[in-house]
């Protein structure tokens, strides 16, 4: 088996818009991911891990919901998420100033 590092996903979602960070496309772990404010005010983001087949988020998916980030910072989240095949990260923002970025690995 090959292991692949890698940025996994990155996104700039618009704001209150939930929107898909990363499709797995094949077994993945994901190390970290990073929540960037780029704007002079706090704001607030959520992350959901959602499995292939589950056709929308839901309550049971969300690993981190209303967390904030300060204004002009960064929030580093070291994971360790396991991801199979058509699985998905998603991510919401509070405002279009926050950028999130998945660090990991693909095995192939």
């Amino acid at each position: 088996m090959a292991t692949a590092y890698s940025v996994l996903g990155q996104s700039n979602p618009s704001a209150t818009t939930e929107t898909t960070l990363l499709t797995a496309s094949a077994a993945t772990v994901v190390s970290s991911i990073t929540i960037c404010n780029q704007t002079a005010s706090a704001a607030t983001y959520r992350i959901a891990v959602r499995p292939s087949g589950d056709g929308s988020t839901a309550a049971k998916h969300w690993i981190v919901y209303g967390a904030t980030v300060a204004a002009s910072d960064t929030t580093i989240l070291t994971v360790g998420l396991t991801l199979a095949s058509g699985d998905k990260i998603q991510v919401y923002a509070s405002t279009a100033n926050l950028s999130f970025s998945a660090f990991g690995s693909t095995i192939s």
